[in-house]
């Protein structure tokens, strides 16, 4: 197969090993396939979980995953996209034959990684087979996917900020209206105000929430919380879920929304609702992140906790709709990113998200 010239990735060699923007060599499509040029990619705490070891996936591999891009060439039996059309990434693609998308749970599609164990590229140094990621490997100037894994721009959408909904807006939005089902008038909690915190939050006031509140380490980030809609702004710490029940007249609220994937931050979601309230968790923990409670505790609350993988969304159904809001004005992709950054700029954007700082850094082509 014809190998074109080397276009820059960012590469995790090893689980640990320290990002790498290097030179990749990528094939022409094969069949199926679409080539695509990279407008923008945000940097999401995936990408971390990815490099890290706490998402295991096949290494060496380009990383990223939220992306959106033009499409330059396509493979044979490829008919949904044609070169010139703008692409959002979908990094997990449902198969539509498995249990899960039978059920119409297409978020929890068996094959959604399939591609992950495929060779995507190499290296142009020395000719190591790399791995898409999280099929898509955005983190590329150029990047080659399976066509099933392209969705249309929608219109009105700029095509950097179109990148942001192939992953954090589709997250935090269906977090909120599908997991959780905010209903209008509601409390709300959201722990963790990053790229998909901040969706989350926008999320919230979109349902009607009557009361916002979101919670980070970082105080830097109370007026990104604000403008996003928050209504209040907590410093996490050890008096959180009292603090939360004092500004909801003791009750607590009816949801909280856990965007970090730590158990610390999962437990103290969970003892900010009220009775009867709902918790989701959205945040991706390692293995290690126990989270413990008492048989008694879980009678008397009558909570709900629930996982949420990918927001429980349907990209081609949620993208028209989130595309709707963007264009009434009531959801603003720009806000959430904090910084606009080159490929080199990531393994910095890694660190600030170690060190809680910022919401999405984007990587603009």
């Amino acid at each position: 197969m014809a190998v074109r010239t080397a276009v820059r990735a960012a590469v995790v060699p090893a689980v640990g090993a320290p990002l790498e923007v290097t030179g990749i060599e990528l094939p022409e499509p094969g069949p199926g396939q679409v080539r695509v040029r990279l407008a923008a990619a945000g940097v999401c705490h995936s990408d971390l979980s990815l490099s890290n070891g706490t998402m295991r996936v096949p290494l060496p591999a380009v990383l990223g995953h939220e992306g959106a891009g033009t499409v330059l060439a396509v493979g044979e039996n490829v008919t949904r996209v044609a070169p010139g059309d703008d692409v959002v990434l979908n990094w997990a693609p449902s198969c539509g034959t498995c249990h899960a998308c039978s059920l119409g749970e297409v978020w929890l599609c068996a094959n959604a990684l399939a591609g992950a164990a495929n060779t995507h590229a190499r290296r142009a140094d020395d000719g190591t087979d790399l791995h898409p990621g999280l099929n898509v490997a955005a983190f590329a100037e150029e990047t080659v996917v399976d066509a099933g894994c392209l969705l249309p721009v929608p219109d009105g959408i700029p095509l950097t900020d179109a990148a942001l909904l192939g992953c954090a807006v589709l997250t935090g939005y269906g977090a909120v209206h599908h997991s959780a089902k905010v209903r209008e008038g509601e409390t709300v909690a959201v722990f963790g105000v990053g790229g998909v915190g901040l969706a989350a939050l926008q999320a919230a006031r979109i349902a009607g929430a009557s009361k916002i509140v979101a919670v980070d380490v970082s105080p830097e980030k109370e007026q990104l919380a604000r403008a996003a809609g928050a209504t209040d702004y907590l410093i996490a710490s050890d008096t959180t879920a009292r603090e939360i029940r004092a500004l909801t007249g003791k009750q607590g609220v009816d949801v909280a929304v856990e965007c970090v994937g730590r158990a610390v931050t999962i437990r103290t979601a969970w003892e900010s609702t009220r009775r009867g309230g709902r918790t989701t968790v959205v945040g991706i923990g390692g293995k290690d992140q126990q989270v413990t409670f008492n048989a008694l505790e879980i009678f008397h609350w009558g909570r709900t906790l629930s996982g949420c993988v990918y927001g429980n969304a349907d990209p081609a159904r949620d993208l028209p709709v989130l595309a709707e809001h963007v264009r009434a004005g009531r959801l603003d992709l720009g806000a959430l990113v904090t910084e606009r950054i080159a490929l080199d700029g990531i393994p910095a954007a890694f660190e600030n998200m170690l060190a809680g700082k910022g919401g999405r850094a984007l990587v603009v082509f």
